[in-house]
């Protein structure tokens, strides 16, 4: 599939939605929703923002970019260059972003994914929009996990005991921004913090026998999540106990996330193997993960959620046992489950889920 092709896919979706909802515009500001439209472009300065600095708008014939003067030439030629936008531009002193977003079709029914005065919210209709990946985006994610799986490696093999979390951190996320992929999750703990806490923010803490590397990377909108385990030296028993059940839990959540399922099932699917496996709370101690592409989750699954697996969705579930854990991200094609953030250059379990054999990151020894 063509970029072109691509873009003709997502702006007939976006219509067709628009139709269906008698909206004569709609304004879709989220960096995830920018991005996906624009096959990957960004439309945010800092990263620790949901809404971006500029506004896609379509309407029934025509699509803008509203921004102010900052903005304009960059996202111009960087961003949506050859896509077919006009642009529309305010001062950046006046702040008329939504205003302008209004004057495009004063009269009609606008839609939008972000809060605008006098605009439909829409935001969970265009979230549908982007539950199947067209064939460009798979390929672009493919890539991304690739990368992210070697960024992971290589800084498990360079890690040693006395480096500290922080450093751990930046070794990670300096090789991911090598690779222009932008790190919006980095947690790191070492021996005892991985048993004490599910999201372990980076602190002074060094390194004496274990490491829990864990990423959540964004290139070109999408973003994969991922964790590794390092150990040094022997690996203790209760801990290899431990790594192979969250593991069985992990492959069959990925075997159950078939085109068509429930949601609530898989994640049922994944309780009853904490329970076979003798860890039958540990479920409850941190949420199981769901559906991630343009955000790092698009929901968390519970047991009631009833949204079925689409084609082409991808998912990302993140079990764990008190002291370790496995993630990878997922794709839920017509033909079963893809993994693509687990490469060759990391040890693996494989672990057979009826007749499908899944692979899961073991634990690196160093």
């Amino acid at each position: 599939m063509s970029r072109d092709e691509e873009i003709c896919e997502k702006e007939l979706r976006v219509r067709a939605l628009m139709r269906d909802q008698g909206l004569d515009a709609l304004a879709l500001s989220t960096t995830a929703n920018f991005a996906w439209l624009t096959c990957g472009g960004s439309n945010y300065v800092g990263i620790a923002t949901e809404i971006g600095a500029a506004s896609a708008v379509i309407t029934k014939n025509s699509k803008f970019i509203v921004c102010d003067n900052i903005e304009a030439a960059r996202i111009a030629n960087e961003e949506v260059a050859g896509q077919g936008f006009e642009f529309k531009t305010c001062e950046w002193y006046e702040g008329r972003k939504d205003a302008l977003i209004r004057e495009i079709e004063p009269k009609g029914t606008l839609g939008s994914d972000t809060p605008i005065e006098g605009a439909r919210y829409v935001a969970p209709l265009i979230d549908n929009l982007r539950r199947s990946l067209t064939p460009a985006e798979i390929e672009r994610y493919r890539s991304l996990g690739k990368d992210v799986s070697e960024c992971l490696a290589a800084t498990a093999n360079e890690i040693e005991p006395g480096m500290t979390e922080h450093q751990i951190a930046g070794l990670l996320d300096g090789r991911l921004k090598a690779c222009g992929i932008v790190p919006i999750v980095t947690l790191v703990a070492v021996d005892e913090r991985i048993e004490h806490y599910r999201h372990p923010i980076p602190t002074e803490k060094k390194l004496v026998r274990q490491a829990m590397l864990v990423t959540g990377a964004r290139r070109f909108g999408l973003v994969v999540s991922a964790t590794r385990i390092v150990h040094f030296g022997p690996v203790p028993n209760e801990l290899r106990l431990k790594h192979d059940a969250v593991a069985r839990v992990d492959a069959e959540l990925i075997a159950a996330t078939r085109v068509g399922a429930r949601m609530g099932d898989v994640l049922q699917r994944g309780i009853v193997a904490y329970q076979e496996a003798g860890f039958a709370d540990e479920w409850r101690l941190h949420h199981q993960g769901g559906p991630t592409g343009y955000k790092s989750r698009e929901f968390r699954v519970t047991q009631s959620t009833d949204a079925q697996v689409a084609e082409n969705q991808a998912f990302a579930w993140n079990p764990s046992i008190t002291g370790t854990k496995t993630e990878d991200t997922i794709i839920a094609t017509k033909s079963g489950p893809e993994i693509i953030s687990l490469t060759g250059n990391w040890p693996v379990i494989m672990i057979r889920i009826g007749e499908t054999t899944i692979p899961r990151p073991d634990i690196m020894v160093r």
